[in-house]
């Protein structure tokens, strides 16, 4: 079966389309067929990812692997629910013969968001070094910072885990990625940092390094690439050890998440 993983979150902002975009061409550089499904019909910045990847790729006479693309117009939002579920089933019939299907979500709750995370096998949840983007996974009091309860977003996940367990008996790996973390090791990061882990071990989700704040994870989106595909033909800015921290970063993900054996194919660029 192919393994889907959904890249979710409820909060605009929290580096959901970035991440979907490194995790996507890293497994196409670990020699995986990956297929893409952007939900984020509005942005589908996923989407014109791809569409830069491959003119870039055209007009420089270079080659890099691509993914399978499913594309949704933006009428599938004010579609009958019945049918905004019809179609997401064809797109995951259609990239069926892929190994892995990476899906960006957008940061709302949608039909289509709510139907893919019930299809996950991975779900990975990126969140800013702020108390603003906890909000989206948990309720802390207002007065100790104490807490309260699971927000919205992460019942949504655990009801999509309790219905993948009882229809399939396969189980949805849950992680939260720290993502854009300042280099500073301030007072709110570490209050976050224990929020996060005391909901992590209510809400069952593992807690993993995401991507820091360079501009490198930006600067390549135009060209349709990221730092994985950087090699001496395709080098379409300076490189610098900036570049080489960004790749180890991206290896260390892949490692964490179980995305890849050894990250030989990321760093031997």
């Amino acid at each position: 079966m192919t393994d889907v993983i959904v890249v979710g979150n409820e909060k605009g902002g929290a580096g959901k389309s970035t991440l979907a975009i490194h995790l996507m061409t890293a497994l196409l550089h670990e020699g995986g067929r990956v297929g893409a499904l952007d939900l984020d019909v509005r942005q589908q910045s996923l989407g014109h990812f791809v569409d830069n990847r491959a003119a870039w790729l055209a007009a420089h006479g270079a080659e890099a692997p691509m993914p399978q693309m499913v594309r949704f117009d933006a009428a599938i939002a004010q579609a009958p629910e019945d049918e905004a579920r019809e179609r997401l089933d064809a797109a995951f019939e259609t990239l069926s013969g892929c190994d892995l299907i990476v899906v960006d979500t957008p940061g709302a709750d949608t039909v289509l968001s709510r139907a893919a995370h019930a299809r996950a096998d991975l779900i990975v949840t990126p969140m800013n070094d702020s108390f603003v983007d906890f909000d989206t996974l948990g309720v802390v009091d207002p007065v100790t910072l104490e807490l309260k309860r699971p927000s919205l977003y992460s019942e949504t996940v655990w009801n999509s885990r309790k219905d993948r367990a009882l229809s399939s008996a396969r189980s949805i790996d849950w992680v939260v990625l720290r993502n854009r973390l300042a280099p500073a090791d301030a007072r709110n990061r570490r209050r976050v940092d224990e929020r996060v882990q005391a909901l992590s071990r209510r809400a069952g989700f593992r807690v993993g390094p995401g991507l820091r704040d360079r501009v490198i994870y930006r600067e390549l989106f135009p060209f349709g690439l990221t730092i994985a595909d950087l090699s001496a033909s395709i080098r379409p800015v300076s490189m610098s050890l900036q570049h080489v921290a960004a790749r180890q970063e991206l290896r260390d993900l892949m490692g964490f998440l179980g995305l890849t054996s050894d990250g030989a194919q990321l760093a031997a660029q």
